[in-house]
């Protein structure tokens, strides 16, 4: 799939990413912006990140504009409308466009449940799947499918993921599954083990849905070996993340059609900033800001050509079919759980 070359203004894209302080992430994120390039070759493409690495996504906008962009389109490399897709992302990419109001500066919407990305997921969960019954077969019925979220304060996009798994499981016809989060929300990977084992299934195939690698990922992995050795009557598998699956990429360049032609809408009928969403009342209607100052770069050698570091963000609306302002406080859906320290 390649999108139509673009009409009118010099259209460049900006992809968004959260950023980690694993390097393996950073670089595996870096290679997204590879795969782009290739298959957008009309279009100028930079990438950055919202805290943990460099460079910043303000250093890829002021790149792209000083290159002669015209129109950027903001692409968030994200799987789900959380905090950061609601909130941060925008009020970075507000902020540079009230700056600059001779660009025309888009943003578009997060991947979200998406039929190619349920296909990159039945590749990876039968790799790992194939590799197992090398050893001794075990049949799909007497397989429980455990898929692993990042895990938010967003039940929104919480609930997503739960989607994925009940489409996975049907689709793919498991004995049964489950949903379990690397943090934040619950219940946790080692607590969803815990309670998965006790269901009498042979197998269990532990699959995180993320996009890549990082210490979350690997926290997914370690509480999959604990399991494993805690429980040697079950066989626990770890299946591969998406990776740069090419169903992966071709949502991407679809995310960027969508802003082209006009059909980027967000689903905003369960969105806690805009509803009144139980058990989270008090958050419609809050002011949008964003609050990554404090981590942007952080984990990463300082840049000094980069300017975008320290740039302070002054919420302004999002600009993408939210019309409401909301505000997060400290809430950072970083993996902090029943008393977890964020990591990345």
């Amino acid at each position: 799939m390649t999108p139509s070359s673009p009409q009118g203004p010099r259209t460049a894209v900006m992809i968004c990413g959260h950023g980690s302080r694993d390097e393996a992430a950073v670089r595996e994120f870096n290679t997204l912006a590879t795969h782009f390039r290739d298959r957008m070759p009309d279009y100028d493409v930079e990438s950055g990140f919202l805290e943990f690495a460099l460079p910043v996504i303000r250093t890829g906008l002021d790149k792209l504009r000083d290159r002669g962009a015209e129109r950027i389109i903001c692409i968030p490399g994200m799987l789900f409308a959380a905090g950061h897709v609601k909130n941060d992302l925008p009020s970075e990419v507000n902020n540079f466009a009230a700056e600059h109001p001779d660009l025309e500066v888009a943003f578009g919407r997060e991947l979200a449940i998406d039929h190619r990305l349920l296909k990159a997921s039945t590749e990876r969960i039968e790799q790992a799947e194939a590799a197992a019954n090398a050893g001794t077969p075990v049949a799909r019925e007497d397989t429980l499918l455990m898929v692993v979220g990042r895990g938010t304060r967003d039940p929104d996009a919480n609930s997503n993921v739960c989607k994925v798994t009940r489409m996975l499981w049907e689709g793919m016809g498991f004995g049964w599954a489950e949903t379990s989060y690397s943090g934040v929300a619950y219940p946790l990977v080692d607590a969803g083990l815990a309670r998965a084992v006790k269901l009498g299934f042979k197998r269990i195939i532990v699959f995180p849905y993320f996009l890549f690698t990082g210490i979350l990922v690997r926290r997914i992995y370690d509480w999959a070996d604990a399991a494993a050795a805690a429980h040697p009557e079950v066989e626990i598998v770890k299946a591969p993340y998406l990776n740069d699956h090419p169903y992966l990429i071709d949502c991407f360049v679809d995310r960027v059609q969508e802003v082209l032609t006009g059909d980027n809408v967000m689903n905003c009928s369960l969105c806690k900033y805009r509803e009144q969403i139980i058990g989270y009342e008090g958050d419609q209607g809050a002011v949008q800001v964003g609050h990554h100052h404090h981590v942007r770069g952080a984990g990463t050698e300082a840049d000094p050509h980069d300017h975008g570091a320290h740039q302070h963000a002054h919420g302004h609306s999002h600009g993408h079919g939210h019309h409401h302002h909301h505000h997060h406080g400290h809430d950072h859906d970083h993996g902090h759980s029943h008393g977890e320290a964020p990591e990345k």
